[in-house]
This record gives structure tokens, C-alpha cells and sequence, in this order.
């Protein structure tokens, strides 16, 4: 996508901003947010091109405050995430992104434009009731995100792990389940792509969670235990994406043209079409066509 605006395509609907974020994590991630009644800061580390930027502000309450932190294509802090980035984040943004988030509310996140570990210096502790981690792909990188994220949250603070299962990340699932076995960290419920967890206790949302989802007709539920925790498996099932409100960019399909009335017959015509023969009715036609 060029960044130039001649050629920039700026986002009718939040599913026009390119990213993965599935339809279940959209209405997991609107669950818990509204759900939460304390105030809290928002952070997200790793915002890519705003899809799950967007969807996270607007559950942001007043005098809260939503900090997003993302390289944007600037200099990654050590070779292996380098490499990751330029093969993965070659056209992300800072601009991109922005314009983005800017087409569906009126001012900007909190923006840190750099590797997470910038992120202790500029949030504070205990701050934030909403973490999504979603940065690097990197084992080191994602055990300190967490780590980060167990200081930054606040009591029953909720956190979300990306891609804690896919194949091309392996650093991830490591630094996931170690911190599920070893740092405290309690999984609230797992969907296709992110974990949801908190270092309180889970049961509580988890016994809210699983009768919200038990009243879907499209999602589908698993409930397993593992070295003594509960696993809340969710798996959408022809799950549309819940409503969202368009962004300023929005143009309505236009209305398809009504069809051109059909003439109507005057009275005498309609006898004569009804009551006289094919070929005296031909005749008539014509005569009336003339």
C-alpha cells in the first residue's frame, strides 16, 4: 500500500484495515473491555496497520488513556528482529497507521514509536486494566512484553497474547506457556489465535465468559484442565464480525434504479384485450399504437 495520499485507500468498515484479528477475538475483545468497571489504562504493543487499535479505543472511557507502541518500520533493536520485520512489517507505517485510526475517531492513541522494551520507562505501573501483546515474535522479546505486562496491569487487569499457537512462532508459545507454568499467569480462555489471561483469579470471569458464549449458536466450546488449570477453548463457528460503526470514509452502495412504471390500460382497452378475439385484438392494438 503506498503511503502517498494520491494513492492512499483510506477504510470504509474496520474489516478494510488490513491485520488478523478474526471475528471471535473482535467480540472476546469487546466482552472483557465492557465488561470491566474499574478504570484502567489501555496499552497494545505491536499495532501493525490499527485494526485492533481501533476496536480497543472505542471502550476507552474518559480520563483514560490508550497507548499503542510499535517499531513502524523504524530501526529494530538487534538483528533477529531485523530480519523479522523487514520480512513481515515491510509497509507498516507510522502514517499508515495513523490514518487509519484517524478514520474512525477523532484524536490518536498514545503513540511510543519504538521496541517495546521502551514501554517500564513510559507506563506505569499498576496502570492499565487491558494489555494486548502483539510485538515481536521473538522468545526474549515476547518474556520481557509479559513480564512488562504482569507490572503494568492493575488488579484483575486482563492481558491477550497473540499468535500463542501458530506455527511460525514457536518463540511465543515458549514464552506463553512458561509463564502460565512458572510466572503466575492464569489463562481465562483460548481462542483460534490469542490467549486471555490475568495473574488474579480466573474463575470468577471465566464462569461469566462461558454462559455469555453458551447462548452463541456460532461458537463453539471445549473446557480441558492442564498441570491444575482450566483451559476455556473457544473456536468460532461461521461467526460473523459484530457490528462496528463506519469510519468517516464511508460511502453507501448506490441504490439500485426502480424499475420504469408499466402503462396502464385504459378501461375500454382492457375490455377489448379480455372480451375479443386474438386478431380483432391484434388490430385494436394497432390502431391505438398508431
Amino acid at each position: 500500500m503506498g503511503d502517498a495520499q494520491q494513492t492512499y485507500t483510506y477504510p470504509g468498515a474496520l474489516q478494510d484495515v488490513p491485520g488478523w484479528f478474526p471475528a471471535l477475538d473482535q467480540v472476546l475483545f469487546s466482552w472483557f473491555l465492557e465488561r470491566q468497571e474499574e478504570p484502567g489504562d489501555l496499552l497494545e504493543l505491536g499495532a501493525y496497520m490499527g485494526k485492533s487499535a481501533i476496536l480497543a479505543a472505542r471502550y476507552l472511557r474518559d480520563g483514560e488513556t490508550f497507548t499503542v507502541c510499535d517499531l513502524f518500520g523504524g530501526e529494530a533493536p538487534d538483528g533477529a528482529n531485523r530480519a523479522e520485520t523487514s520480512k513481515s512489517y515491510a509497509s507498516l507505517t507510522r502514517q499508515a497507521f495513523e490514518r487509519n485510526y484517524l478514520s474512525f475517531h477523532d484524536t490518536l492513541p498514545r503513540v511510543l514509536e519504538g521496541p517495546s522494551s521502551v514501554v517500564p520507562g513510559e507506563v506505569a505501573k499498576d496502570s492499565c486494566r487491558f494489555v494486548h501483546i502483539d510485538a515481536s515474535h521473538l522468545y526474549e522479546h515476547v518474556r520481557d512484553d509479559i513480564g512488562a505486562a504482569r507490572e503494568i496491569l492493575l488488579p484483575g487487569g486482563v492481558v491477550v497474547l497473540d499468535d500463542f499457537r501458530s506455527e511460525h512462532t514457536p518463540g511465543v508459545s515458549v514464552a506463553v506457556w512458561e509463564a502460565v507454568l512458572n510466572r503466575g499467569l492464569r489463562p481465562i480462555c483460548l481462542s483460534t489465535q490469542k490467549l486471555y489471561g490475568t495473574w488474579d483469579d480466573p474463575e470468577p470471569v471465566q464462569e461469566e465468559l462461558l454462559a455469555m458464549l453458551r447462548e452463541r449458536s456460532d461458537v463453539g466450546l471445549s473446557v480441558q484442565d492442564a498441570a491444575g488449570h482450566r483451559l476455556v477453548r473457544a473456536r468460532a463457528q461461521k461467526m460473523q464480525a459484530p457490528p462496528f460503526p463506519h469510519s468517516r470514509h464511508y460511502v453507501a452502495p448506490a441504490a439500485a434504479p426502480s424499475p420504469a412504471p408499466r402503462p396502464r390500460r385504459s378501461p375500454a382497452r382492457r375490455i377489448a384485450v379480455d372480451l375479443l378475439p386474438p386478431v380483432v385484438t391484434r388490430a385494436v392494438r394497432k390502431a391505438m399504437a398508431r
